[in-house]
């Protein structure tokens, strides 16, 4: 599992601490940091610690940066049943707080959210205050992110930008699986195997996401038994 978080300081370390225990961390990673500039904008300190291996159906505490509040996640189980939350085009509205709240009500265990996150549509800013708006319940639960038009941000005379500010923020497994791309990727959870496809880069026939999807689902054939789980995609 990735933590991903951001700061003001630049000082602070890419450090996550956790336990089972409130309070009592016995494991700390250290991971990388990152951040973009976009124009005129300069985003904050971009942290990603990738913690592990835990345990399933496990409540883990941690703390990021060696400070601050502690925060606690509940791992998904190894078996079946799991429960998925599947929302998209989630904004910044308070159709948004509403739907975030009665996704909250549920004990679910994975929240799979298929592109439209902030619609900052370059505004970036608006990706800081989306960052500020699910972090209550991005910290609790696993999110695994897949791009929309809205995470394109494309402007033709400067091709370069396209999908900066959502590949920093929103780093999901894509090395993990194989995918030479954030935009596309895939993982497994108690028995499934999900497919995070990307519907803005490039999927014809005989393109990079075409061929990984190929292998990718090449693995899954040789891997699962009859009856012994399912392949969903996204």
């Amino acid at each position: 599992m990735r933590v991903t978080w951001i700061t003001e300081d630049k000082d602070v370390p890419s450090i996550v601490e956790y336990g089972k225990i409130s309070g009592k961390y016995n494991n700390i990673i250290e991971g990388d940091s990152t951040l973009y500039r976009y124009f005129f904008y300069s985003s904050e300190k971009i942290h990603h610690v990738k913690i592990g291996p835990l345990e399933p159906s496990t409540m883990y505490y941690y703390k990021c940066g060696g400070y601050g509040p502690e925060f606690s996640f509940k791992t998904p189980p190894s078996t079946f049943p799991i429960e998925f939350v599947v929302v998209g085009d989630l904004g910044q509205t308070e159709w948004t707080r509403s739907t975030l709240a009665h996704v909250d009500s549920k004990d679910y265990d994975v929240f799979l959210l298929p592109g439209d996150l902030s619609y900052a549509d370059t505004h970036q800013k608006l990706w800081d205050s989306f960052g500020r708006l699910v972090e209550q319940y991005a910290n609790r639960r696993p999110w695994m992110t897949t791009e929309g038009n809205h995470e394109i941000e494309f402007f033709p005379w400067i091709p370069r930008h396209t999908f900066k500010a959502y590949n920093a923020r929103w780093l999901m497994p894509y090395k993990e699986s194989g995918s030479t791309s954030n935009l596309y990727y895939s993982f497994d959870v108690a028995g499934s195997h999900i497919v995070m496809l990307g519907s803005y880069t490039d999927f014809k026939e005989g393109s990079d996401q075409y061929k990984w999807v190929e292998a990718d689902l090449g693995k899954v054939d040789r891997t699962m038994t009859p009856g012994g789980g399912a392949c969903a995609m996204v």
